[in-house]
């Protein structure tokens, strides 16, 4: 009997980690229990979630230098765990950062990376009431960011003025993913609860929820660009890793779902919008599966894997303006480790080194379709694109002025300045407790 195999120029895509001297090796990732990528990366720098004591930072490494990496500068102006960063699509210099301590935060870093400590924002964006967990940056507006927090709402900001601009509350529990459509007119969210939901963030609204998996474990979701559709991760009721894809424009079924495996991390998405591949890296194990997707049924076809002994804690994904065309790389994931961030790269093996047309479509630019108040005010348009053929020249960084809101942040205390504080709390329990027996023995005396 004849086997058919489905025809596609990416079947032979494979995946090559870096060598030790062009991985940057010496890092500490955060050991947070909080599931996040603890890695983003724009074509400049790479910002990696930091295991600090005494307050929240996360490293930014100069994309250039690789190697052993030696002491260097951190981004240290949290004073709780960072639980997540994200730099800015428009901007290889801005990056934001959420943490335990309840603040967005948005920082301009200077050309030539860290040279010192950074502990002062360009931007606070203060307002939610718990922890936030959850950062994305708009796709097409420029200046627009949405955050997801324990107090179960998602903000979304201006954070040229640093104000609060929309906000959508109704998630009975903790929201542990969230992504923007294509053009960033809807916005989906994966809860606790095991609910998808689908938000209208212009409108403060959700239109639409989903139990998407019924395992007790986390979800992740994303949209999958310009094939409008949504892929959500995450358990069956026996534990099995599975995934789901969803027609966001109907949500009562799934157009398909398939279990993967047993093992225990979530998975990862990255979505490369060019080519259709969906890339699903699992958090605890070495296992990189990528998959091409396509309009009709099956929908998701299965194209390989990359396999490696030691386990990712983390992972990101690096933009397509950095990728090496004369080696045909196509995609770039940068995966994060006990003591190391080692970029892996796929490539298309092809013979000659001239232009690769049909593996390099027009691409996003790195330039705003929108300002702020266009997005607010309820415009639309779609990502800017450009071609990486010869002759291609990166978009400038978008000049940014960020008009600072002051935020009443709590004082750090010294040890003595804490155990003081302490002695006098003790004491005004103290007088308060015998003020009470007092009052409580002249109310019997009346009473008698």
């Amino acid at each position: 009997m004849s086997r058919v195999v489905r025809s596609s120029k990416f079947r032979h895509v494979f995946g090559t980690p870096a060598k030790k001297e062009n991985s940057y090796d010496g890092i500490k990732p955060s050991r947070s229990a909080w599931d996040s990528n603890k890695v983003s990366a724009s074509n400049k720098f790479i910002g990696v979630v930091w295991d600090a004591s005494g307050g929240g930072a996360f490293a930014v490494l100069d994309v250039s230098k690789t190697g052993k990496l030696g002491q260097f500068p951190l981004v240290t102006g949290h004073s709780g765990d960072v639980l997540d960063v994200e730099f800015s699509p428009f901007n290889d210099n801005i990056c934001g950062s959420v943490s335990e301590d309840c603040y967005a935060k948005i920082w301009a870093i200077p050309e030539g990376g860290l040279k010192e400590n950074m502990t002062t924002p360009v931007q606070n964006l203060s307002g939610h009431r718990k922890k936030v967990g959850t950062l994305n940056f708009h796709p097409t507006a420029n200046n627009v960011l949405a955050t997801s927090s324990a107090d179960t709402t998602v903000k979304i900001w201006d954070i040229e003025t640093g104000q609060t601009r929309n906000e959508v509350g109704g998630h009975p529990d903790i929201i542990q993913s969230s992504s923007w459509d294509y053009n960033g007119t809807l916005y989906a969210t994966a809860s606790k609860d095991k609910k998808v939901r689908m938000l209208d963030p212009r409108a403060n609204s959700i239109i639409g929820e989903i139990e998407a998996h019924p395992g007790v474990k986390g979800m992740r979701l994303a949209f999958l660009g310009q094939r409008d559709k949504l892929f959500t991760m995450g358990f069956s009721k026996t534990s099995e890793r599975q995934y789901s894809l969803w027609d966001p424009k109907s949500l009562k079924e799934p157009l398909k779902t398939e279990n993967i495996d047993t093992a225990s991390g979530i998975l990862m998405p990255f979505y490369d919008n060019d080519t259709s591949i969906l890339f699903l890296a699992g958090k605890g194990d070495g296992n990189i599966r990528y998959y091409e997707v396509v309009d009709e049924a099956p929908y998701v076809h299965f194209l390989s894997e990359f396999k490696s002994a030691t386990p990712q804690r983390g992972m990101g994904w690096t933009p397509k303006t950095a990728m090496d065309l004369s080696s045909c790389e196509i995609a770039r994931l940068l995966k994060i480790t006990a003591t190391a961030c080692e970029p892996i790269s796929f490539t298309v093996p092809r013979k000659g080194d001239i232009f690769q047309d049909d593996l390099y479509p027009p691409t996003f630019s790195g330039e705003p379709s929108l300002k702020a108040d266009e997005w607010f005010a309820g415009k639309t348009a779609d990502p800017k694109q450009t071609s990486l053929a010869p002759g291609f020249v990166p978009a400038k960084n978008q000049d940014t002025s960020f008009k600072t809101v002051a935020v009443d942040e709590p004082k750090k205390l010294s040890e003595k300045e804490l155990r003081d504080e302490n002695e006098k709390l003790k004491k005004k329990v103290a007088h308060l407790e015998t003020e009470l027996a007092k009052r409580d023995a002249k109310l019997k005396e009346l009473e008698n």
